[in-house]
C-alpha cells in the first residue's frame, strides 16, 4: 500500500502528526514536537520489529511548566489554601509515623486523594510509564509521598500552552493525542502483527536517569528527614514557615521586653553577658592554657557544604562553579588555611609539652558545586596535609528542594530534575549521628569540638579558639559562643539571651542565635536604616562553636525536630537556574535551612524563680567577646568593582590580617605606617604582612620573637617559618622567608601514611641588626591580586630553606634583588660586608638545630628562652 501522510497542525511550533503503512503491514505513528528538547518515550514490542517513538516535548515559552497535556485544557486552579494543605499534611503525616510497618505505611499514603487521582487516571499515563521501569515498592512509595505532598508536578510530562492564539488548537490536540492512544490499544496482531499485549509505555534512557537520579534525592530526603516526617514533613513544615511570613504582624519591642507566646507564658530577649577576652587578659592568658592543655581531648568540625553562591567563585580555566573551600587565598586554599590554623595549635602543645598531638578532623561536604569531590580531591592531593587520611572523615549532606516564595511548590529546571540546594550547616548535628562522626570522634578519646567555617580567616586569631574551648573543657560546658560587636552592615546574626516563663511556672534561661534573616519577626529594626537600633544592642553571632560532643550527640540522635535546629525558610533571594532549554531563570525562592548555631535552644537551664543578674554563669552554654578582627572576618562574597564597601570581602578579610599583624608587632617596638579605614584602600593595602601562624598562635609568643626595628610603607614581608628571630630590621621594600619544613618533616608511620612530625628538622632563620632595601612591590601593576598574595615584584630578597636548612644574617644591609636557596642540611651565614659563608649543620644538630626555642608555662603565661649550641 503506498505510504499515507496527513498534517494535523502546521503552526509556528510545528506540530506534525503522521501515519504510515508499508505493504509489509508494519505501522508506524510518529508524533514529533520539534523547537524544544524532548522528554521522550516510546511504545514497543519485543516480538516485533515494530515500533512507535514519539517524543513530547515542551513549549519553550517564558516559565518551566509541567502540566500533562490533559490538565492544560482545564481552568486554572483555585487559589492556593495554603491552610487547607497544611491541614491535609499534618493529618497524612500523622497517619504515617502512626504505622508500624512499611506495607502499612504504602497503604496510607495509597488513600491520599491527590495519590489516587495522579496514579489512577487513566489519561496521564504515567502509571503505564512506571510499569515498565521496574521500580521497587519503596521506589513507588517514594514517587507517591511527593504526590501526596502536592509536587507531582515534578513527574508530569505534558504540555502548557502560553499564547493566547494556541487556545484554539488546545482541543485538536488532545483529541489527536487521544486517537492515537486508542489506536495503539486497539492494535491486534498475530505474528507478523502487533499483540497490545506486549506493548508498553516506556520511558528514553536520558529520561530514565533522570527519574532515577529523583529517586536517588527523594530517598535522602525521606531518610535524612524522617525526624519531621520525610517528604511530607519537609513539605509541611516548608509550608508552615512561608503561611509565617504571611500572616506575621510586624511589631516594635524594646531590646528587653519581646512577649511572644510560644508554650510559656512570657519570652524576653536580652543582650548576654561574658568574658571579654581584650580586657580580662590574665582570665583570657589562662582560659587559652586550658585549650591548650585539653588539646588531645578536641575535636575539629568545619560545616564546608555552603554553595557560597555571593563569592561568585569560578575556575578561570573551565568557567566551572567553585566552592568556598577552593578558594584561593594569601597563596593557598581557604581549606589549607583552616588546617595549617589547626596545626599551628598543635605545634605549640609541642613545644609546650614535647608530644605529638593530631586532632581528628570531621567535615561537612554537598555534592553542591561538587564540593564533596573538589574537597576530596584537594585532601588527596596534599596528602592529607600530612596528619593521614584517617585523621579525616568527611561526610555529605543531603541537597534539599528549593521552593518557590509564592506556594512552596518545588522548582524544576525539567521532568524529574528538581532544582536543590544545601539544606544550611544545622544538618550538621543529625548527619553527624547519622553517620556515626560522634562514635569516630570518641574512638579517638575526644570529648569537646571546636567549629568555624571555611570564610571565616581570622577565627582562629590569637587566644580566642583556644580560650573558648579551654572554658568550655575546664567548666564542662555543653556550647560555647565566640562573639564580638556586630557591624551592622554585615549579613549576620547576633547572639541573645533568652529568658522565659514556662507554663508550669518556672523560669528557662538560656544563650541562643536570631538569624539577620529573622530580624523583622523579632521587631529588630534595619541597621541600614537606624545606627540606634537594636541590632546594635547584641553581639554578633560568628558562628565559632565549642560543643561538648556527649550533648551534640544527644541533639542529633534525637528522632523530633530538635534535631534539625534552627529551621528557617528565607524566600526573599533570588535562586538562580538553567531550565533544559538552556534558558537562565531568577525566581523569589528558597529551601528549608537549618542554622547550626541554633543547637543552643536545646541547652536551656530552668530554675524555680526569676533571676535578675549573672544567670550566664550558670547555664550550660556561655559567651566570650573580643576585638571583632580577632573574631571574624569573612571573604563570602565577591567584590563588586563599582562598590566601595569591603566588608566580608576577600579584599576587607586582607585588610583585618594586617591590621593584626600591626596589633602584633606594633607592641615589639617596631615602627609601621599607620593603617585607616577600608575606604582608603579601594586600589589596594598600603603594606603586606603575611606571618604564618605557627609564629604563635599566641601573640605573647609571636612577640618573643620580634624586636625592633621597622617596616616602612609600601613593604612587604613574609615570614613562613616557626623557628624565627627578628631583632632591629629594618625592611624598607620586599622580605620573603619560605621554609620546605615549617614546623616539621614527614615520617612514615605503621600505616604507611605520611605523618608531620612536630618539631624534627625545621627550617630555620635569625635576623639580628639587618636593613633589606630593594624596590620591593609594584603597587601600580594592575594584575596584583592582594588577598591571593599575587603581587608583581620590581625586586625582593627572598630566602629559601630546603629541609631543615638555616639562614642566619647579622650586622649586615641587603640591597637590590637576592635569592639566598639554603640546601637541606646546611646553614648559611651573611654577615658584615655581606660575607657569606655556606656550611654543613654539624651532626649532633641534624634533628634539633644549631639553635631552637624553648616554651616554659609561667603562671598563666608563656615564655620563651633562645637556646643555643
Amino acid at each position: 500500500m503506498a505510504a499515507h501522510s496527513s498534517p494535523l497542525l502546521n503552526h509556528k511550533n510545528h506540530f506534525i502528526f503522521s501515519t504510515t503503512n508499508h505493504s509489509n503491514s508494519h505501522s508506524h505513528y510518529f508524533l514529533r514536537l520539534t523547537k524544544s528538547p524532548p522528554l521522550s518515550f516510546s511504545f514497543s514490542n519485543s516480538n516485533s520489529n515494530s515500533s512507535f517513538s514519539p517524543s513530547l516535548s515542551r513549549f519553550p515559552i517564558t516559565r518551566v511548566t509541567t502540566a500533562p497535556v490533559e490538565f492544560a485544557a482545564q481552568p486554572p486552579p483555585p487559589e492556593f489554601d495554603i491552610r487547607r494543605e497544611i491541614s491535609r499534611l499534618k493529618a497524612l503525616r500523622s497517619r504515617l509515623s502512626g504505622s508500624r510497618s512499611f506495607s502499612q505505611k504504602l497503604r496510607v499514603v495509597d488513600r491520599d486523594r491527590r495519590v489516587n487521582e495522579f496514579f489512577n487516571s487513566s489519561r496521564n499515563g504515567f502509571s503505564r510509564v512506571l510499569a515498565s521501569v521496574n521500580l521497587s515498592s519503596y521506589e513507588l512509595f517514594l514517587l507517591k509521598c511527593l504526590v501526596a505532598s502536592g509536587q507531582e508536578h515534578v513527574l508530569c510530562f505534558g504540555l502548557e500552552f502560553e499564547d493566547e492564539e494556541l487556545e484554539s488548537t488546545r482541543s485538536s490536540i488532545k483529541s489527536a493525542l487521544y486517537a492515537l492512544v486508542g489506536m495503539i490499544e486497539k492494535l491486534d496482531v498475530n505474528g507478523g502483527k502487533v499483540d497490545e499485549s506486549n506493548l508498553g509505555l516506556t520511558l528514553g534512557d536520558e529520561d530514565f536517569v533522570d527519574l532515577k537520579k529523583l529517586l536517588k534525592h527523594l530517598g535522602d530526603v525521606e531518610e535524612f528527614y524522617d525526624s519531621i516526617g520525610g517528604i511530607i514533613g519537609y513539605q509541611l513544615t516548608v509550608l508552615e514557615l512561608l503561611a509565617q511570613t504571611r500572616v506575621e504582624t510586624q511589631t516594635t519591642i524594646r531590646s528587653k521586653h519581646k512577649h511572644e507566646q510560644m508554650e510559656c507564658q512570657l519570652l524576653e530577649i536580652h543582650s548576654p553577658n561574658g568574658v571579654d577576652l581584650s580586657q580580662n587578659t590574665e582570665y583570657a592568658s589562662q582560659a587559652a592554657l586550658w585549650g591548650i592543655e585539653g588539646l588531645p581531648y578536641l575535636g575539629e568540625i568545619y560545616p564546608l557544604g555552603g554553595a557560597a553562591d555571593r563569592l561568585g567563585f569560578v575556575d578561570p580555566d573551565t568557567g566551572e562553579c567553585l566552592p568556598a573551600a577552593m578558594l584561593p587565598y594569601g597563596g593557598r586554599t581557604l581549606l589549607e588555611g583552616l588546617i595549617r590554623d589547626l596545626q599551628a595549635r598543635e605545634f605549640l602543645y609541642y613545644k609546650i609539652y614535647g608530644k605529638q598531638c593530631i586532632t581528628p578532623v570531621a567535615i561537612m561536604t554537598s555534592s553542591a558545586k561538587n564540593n564533596h569531590d573538589h574537597i576530596t580531591s584537594l585532601c588527596e592531593k596534599l596528602g592529607w596535609f600530612g596528619r593521614g587520611q584517617s585523621r579525616f572523615q568527611l561526610f555529605e549532606q543531603p541537597l534539599v528542594p528549593a521552593v518557590s516564595a509564592e506556594d512552596g511548590q518545588w522548582l524544576v529546571s525539567k521532568p524529574f530534575s528538581v532544582v536543590c540546594k544545601p539544606g544550611g550547616h544545622g544538618v550538621i548535628w543529625k548527619l553527624a549521628n547519622d553517620k556515626g562522626i560522634f562514635k569516630w570522634f570518641y574512638d579517638h578519646r575526644r570529648k569537646g569540638a571546636t567549629v568555624r567555617q571555611v570564610s571565616n580567616v581570622v577565627a582562629a586569631t590569637d587566644l580566642t579558639l583556644l580560650a573558648l574551648a579551654g572554658i568550655g573543657l575546664h567548666e564542662g560546658k555543653k556550647l560555647g559562643f565566640a562573639s564580638c560587636k556586630r557591624n551592622l552592615e554585615a549579613t549576620e546574626g547576633i547572639n541573645v539571651l533568652i529568658e522565659k516563663k514556662n507554663n508550669d511556672g518556672k523560669w528557662a534561661y538560656g544563650l541562643s542565635c536570631i538569624e539577620y534573616t529573622e530580624f523583622e519577626k523579632f521587631g529588630i529594626a534595619d541597621g541600614h536604616r537606624s545606627t540606634n537600633s537594636l541590632q546594635a544592642e547584641f553581639p554578633a553571632n560568628t558562628n565559632i562553636l565549642y560543643v561538648d560532643l556527649l550533648s551534640a550527640e544527644s541533639v542529633g540522635s534525637s528522632n523530633n525536630s530538635n534535631s534539625l535546629p534552627g529551621m528557617v525558610l528565607n524566600t526573599k533571594k533570588q535562586i538562580s537556574f538553567v531550565d533544559y532549554f538552556g534558558k537562565p531563570h531568577s525566581v523569589l525562592g528558597g529551601r528549608l535551612e537549618c542554622t547550626m548555631q541554633n543547637i543552643a535552644d536545646n541547652f536551656f537551664n530552668t530554675f524555680p524563680s526569676q533571676r535578675s543578674k549573672d544567670v550566664e554563669d550558670n547555664l550550660d552554654s556561655f559567651i566570650v567577646f573580643n576585638e571583632r578582627r580577632r573574631v571574624t572576618s569573612s571573604a563570602k562574597k565577591q567584590r563588586k568593582l563599582a562598590n566601595k564597601n569591603l566588608h566580608q570581602t576577600p579584599d576587607g578579610s586582607l585588610l583585618d590580617i594586617l591590621r593584626n599583624s600591626c596589633d602584633i608587632l606594633s607592641q615589639c617596638e617596631i615602627g609601621l605606617p599607620e593603617i585607616e579605614g577600608n575606604e582608603k584602600y579601594i586600589s589596594g593595602p598600603p603594606f603586606l604582612i603575611l606571618l604564618h601562624p605557627a609564629l604563635g598562635p599566641l601573640w605573647e609568643v609571636t612577640r618573643q620573637k620580634f624586636n625592633g626595628g621597622s617596616i616602612s610603607k609600601g613593604s612587604e614581608l613574609k615570614v613562613e617559618v616557626a623557628e624565627f628571630l627578628w631583632r632591629n630590621v629594618e625592611l624598607d621594600g620586599s622580605l620573603i622567608i619560605e621554609a620546605a619544613n615549617i614546623m616539621g618533616s614527614n615520617r612514615i608511620d605503621d600505616n604507611g601514611e605520611h605523618i608531620l612530625q612536630y618539631g624534627h628538622r625545621c627550617g630555620r632563620c635569625r635576623l639580628e641588626n639587618v636593613e633589606v632595601q630593594n624596590q620591593g612591590v609594584d603597587w601600580n601593576c594592575g594584575h596584583n591580586v592582594y588577598w591571593k598574595h599575587q603581587v608583581q615584584r620590581f625586586e625582593s630578597c627572598k630566602i629559601i630553606l630546603h629541609g631543615n636548612a638555616e639562614f642566619e644574617a647579622r650586622d649586615v644591609t641587603i640591597q637590590g634583588d637576592h635569592i639566598f636557596e639554603v640546601p637541606n642540611g646546611y646553614k648559611l651565614k651573611i654577615t658584615t660586608g655581606m660575607a657569606v659563608q655556606l656550611e654543613p649543620i654539624d651532626k649532633n644538630m641534624v634533628e634539633s638545630g644549631s639553635w631552637y626555642w624553648k616554651y616554659m608555662i609561667k603562671g598563666s603565661h608563656i615564655e620563651l628562652e633562645l637556646v643555643e649550641f
